[in-house]
């Protein structure tokens, strides 16, 4: 009776402690949300005026985000796979940064950037596809573990409420913030010339090198799963770095999550030719970073909540080991 009284009790602690955290998880992408659409606005009418070019192409890409979000939130009900949405996130940057660069008539800085964003999307796109993302039947695929977790959520269990939560969060703030973190090219459209300077090449460089240490990270993290799951199927012991089951090793050493640490700087970097072209640190196309940052937090913070209730070392790997930016001292 007492064993049957402890075992109730864990129960309800554990539910609780989902609910809990699930709730946070909800607060944040509500808080996501309103800074989607608070942020852009309030930089938009505080920089300086946009020309009449810039602001046909914004309208365009505007147009396409929706068409494509919605087309995402359709398929995505009708298969049951939410991540539609990553399927595109490597392929829809290429597309509006070289609609910007067209409109812009592909002066030099917006070609550079336009090729820059196609290097990043033909990356990404090879490491989502040889994890499964991509099927022959287009709208077929792995489905991001987190959205299973979160439809257990109470608040989204519901049909009608998932559906909300897919439209407005998973399809819509997604897409949108895709478009938002691409805006530095509509930015760089102010100097018309488009004539390369020392900020171009500095912005040029850290792009690259960071895409290279997110190359670096995913192979190392992928080298490391393909691994573990071949010992565990062949029956082996997981020894070494694997008897961990996450990877602690290389990049993953200095911080936790060194691929969304590149990530996050890459399109900082990107940011960098709209500070080139209109001489002003601080403008209008920074909302898209910024978000993507804070998008950034909120998914570490949900993954590593998942990580930590799986493995039991993990906690101990958090304490010792930075989130994004490595210790240098």
């Amino acid at each position: 009776m007492i064993r049957k009284s402890i075992q109730f009790a864990k129960s309800w602690y554990f539910a609780a402690d989902f609910f809990i955290f699930n709730s946070s998880m909800l607060k944040t992408i509500l808080f996501l949300l309103a800074a989607l659409i608070a942020l852009p606005i309030v930089a938009f009418y505080t920089d300086a005026p946009l020309n009449p070019e810039q602001l046909d192409i914004l309208s365009l890409l505007a147009k396409t985000t929706l068409g494509i979000a919605l087309g995402c939130f359709v398929v995505s009900e009708l298969t049951r796979n939410c991540s539609q949405v990553d399927k595109l996130w490597s392929l829809v940057p290429i597309l509006y940064v070289w609609m910007t660069a067209d409109a812009g008539g592909y002066t030099p800085r917006l070609t550079l950037m336009a090729v820059l964003v196609t290097l990043w999307g033909a990356r990404l796109t090879y490491n989502f596809g040889r994890r499964g993302g991509y099927n022959w039947i287009p709208w077929q695929g792995e489905e991001d573990y987190r959205w299973a977790v979160l439809r257990k959520n109470p608040l989204l269990s519901n049909r009608f409420a998932w559906a909300l939560f897919n439209l407005f969060f998973i399809s819509l703030y997604q897409h949108g913030l895709i478009l938002l973190f691409t805006l530095p090219a509509v930015a760089a459209m102010a100097e018309p010339t488009g004539v390369l300077g020392a900020m171009d090449w500095v912005a040029a460089g850290l792009f690259l090198g960071f895409l290279v240490t997110e190359t670096v990270a995913d192979q190392q993290q992928y080298r490391f799963q393909q691994e573990k799951y071949r010992r565990i199927n062949a029956g082996e012991p997981l020894e070494g770095e694997f008897a961990l089951g996450f990877c602690a090793t290389g990049l993953w050493s200095k911080v936790r999550h060194p691929n969304y640490a590149s990530e996050q700087a890459i399109w900082i970097s990107f940011y960098l030719f709209s500070v080139a072209a209109t001489g002003r640190w601080f403008n209008w196309s920074l909302a898209g970073a910024l978000l993507l940052v804070l998008l950034f937090i909120g998914s570490s913070d949900f993954s590593e909540k998942i990580s930590a209730e799986k493995y039991q070392d993990y906690e101990d790997y958090q304490r010792k080991t930075p989130r994004f930016i490595p210790k240098f001292w």
